[in-house]
């Protein structure tokens, strides 16, 4: 593994242990060249995933990508950081699934839209304000009505 630091090509695994959820090796590496200590994560991947973009374009499955859209959705929400990471790994695990290769952009929207839902309702609004292309407050009101959300208490 090469040192993020340095860029030196040889580094020393010091510590390895499964990650929270199990789905991933935790390493603590080190680096002889300049002394540098850094984590990496080994997790299973059973297919290549590309996904089909609206505009027709393809584009590789982005683990990282993936964490960032939830991140944004739950900023300053009472999300601990290892349900972040469960929340991607239980995403990744579905899509993986499907059985395809290729998957539509539109899926994997759809599988965010459940998830953020099952775990924080403020965030899953966030995150349907962008994926549906909200323009107005009426396009809130209309999505909220159409869930059920009860506007008092955030519950159905």
């Amino acid at each position: 593994m090469k040192c993020p630091f340095c860029g030196h090509q040889d580094t020393q695994v010091k510590d390895s242990r499964p990650s929270d959820d199990g789905a991933a090796i935790r390493r603590r590496r080190s680096c002889p060249q300049c002394s540098g200590r850094f984590t990496t994560f080994e997790r299973v991947q059973l297919r290549e995933l590309m996904i089909l973009k609206r505009n027709g374009r393809r584009a590789p499955f982005d683990r990282d990508k993936l964490e960032r859209s939830l991140n944004v959705a739950l900023r300053k929400r009472p999300v601990q950081a290892e349900q972040i990471e469960q929340l991607v790994s239980r995403i990744t695990r579905q899509l993986e699934s499907l059985g395809e290769t290729e998957i539509p952009s539109s899926t994997v929207g759809d599988f965010i839209m459940k998830a953020l839902k099952s775990v924080d309702e403020v965030a899953y609004v966030r995150y349907a304000s962008v994926y549906k292309d909200f323009r107005h407050t009426g396009d809130f009101a209309r999505f909220l009505g159409d869930e059920g959300l009860d506007d008092e208490s955030g519950r159905s």
